[in-house]
């Protein structure tokens, strides 16, 4: 038995996501590496030979976690690393697939950079999230991309008050609030209109959803800030979620506090693409016209045009 093994996640609903996985599973097989795959996909993949594993015990003592799918689908696999820290190698399946580092294309090729071990670690910052009412902790539980309290009511607005490190900000009736890390800048929060944050920025978003109100614009926050939000009395309920896949109820006089996660989330990256690449790929941006940074003529050297250099002067 290897003592190399890889976790092989997939959206098993997608024909394209079984292939691919079997042709992984067969890749590192061929080199010699243990490959592992979830207890609810195994029927689906099919393969012979493999490790099956219930839950979170499947990434445990794991080297990477390739997942196969679009965002939702590394979503659902940070859930599995959660405890045990493996990282996370995303090959897009789907559409934008902005957390993956590979496309479709590049399977094979991206299969041997993990059998050759050629891959950096990066850490992404999570946030932590706390449900309170009447003092009492409702629940706890945690995002990647986005916590966004929403109305759960579509006829009636939702009347929240939002509060920095303590302090009260602004009242707003509106569709709901998203708090989101720079990760999460260019999912909900960005389609709700917040801004784009790089994400080696350590920061987090506050960002009303079509808020009535004269100040309702996109706030950025200290990472060391406390973000509350209270979901008012004699308002409609409301519904927390978390990266579109944790929920929770919440009822009026609701409290959801969000700050910096404990815990962060690890990503393989096999490409150090600047960020920007990245934007202008994923959103197919126009940069027709650019020609480059002005590169300015070398200045010769004090000895070149027959002057001594400084403090050899005669």
């Amino acid at each position: 038995m290897s003592e190399r093994s890889v976790l092989v996640v997939a959206h098993t609903g997608r024909r394209e996501a079984v292939r691919s996985a079997q042709l992984v599973i067969e890749r590192l097989g061929a080199a010699g590496i243990s490959v592992r795959v979830l207890e609810g996909e195994a029927a689906d993949i099919g393969c012979a030979g493999v490790d099956v594993r219930p839950g979170t015990a499947a990434a445990e003592d794991a080297e990477v976690v390739m997942v196969l799918g679009g965002d939702g689908t590394l979503l659902r696999a940070a859930d599995l690393t959660r405890t045990s820290g493996t990282p996370l190698l995303g090959v897009n399946l789907g559409h934008v697939g902005f957390l993956a580092e590979a496309e479709r294309d590049d399977l094979a090729a991206t299969v041997d950079r993990v059998v050759e071990r050629r891959y950096d670690v990066e850490e992404r910052m999570t946030i932590d999230v706390t449900v309170r009412r009447n003092g009492s902790v409702m629940g706890t539980t945690w995002a990647l991309n986005e916590a966004s309290i929403e109305k759960a009511e579509r006829e009636r607005m939702l009347e929240v008050v939002a509060e920095i490190d303590g302090r009260p900000l602004s009242n707003w009736g509106c569709d709901g609030v998203v708090c989101a890390t720079p990760t999460g800048s260019t999912a909900y929060a960005f389609s709700a209109g917040g801004p784009v944050v790089w994400p080696e920025v350590e920061a987090m978003l506050v960002v009303p959803i079509s808020a009535h109100s004269l100040f309702s614009r996109p706030l950025v926050v200290s990472p060391r800030s406390l973000v509350a939000v209270e979901v008012l009395d004699g308002t409609p309920r409301a519904v927390l979620w978390c990266d579109g896949r944790r929920t929770l109820e919440l009822p009026p006089g609701a409290r959801v506090e969000v700050r910096r996660g404990a815990v962060p989330v690890r990503l393989a990256r096999l490409h150090l693409t600047p960020f920007t690449d990245r934007l202008v790929t994923k959103f197919g941006l126009p940069v027709t016209g650019w020609r480059g940074r002005v590169r300015q003529p070398a200045r010769p050297s004090p000895t070149e045009d027959g002057e001594a250099p400084d403090g050899q002067r005669g």
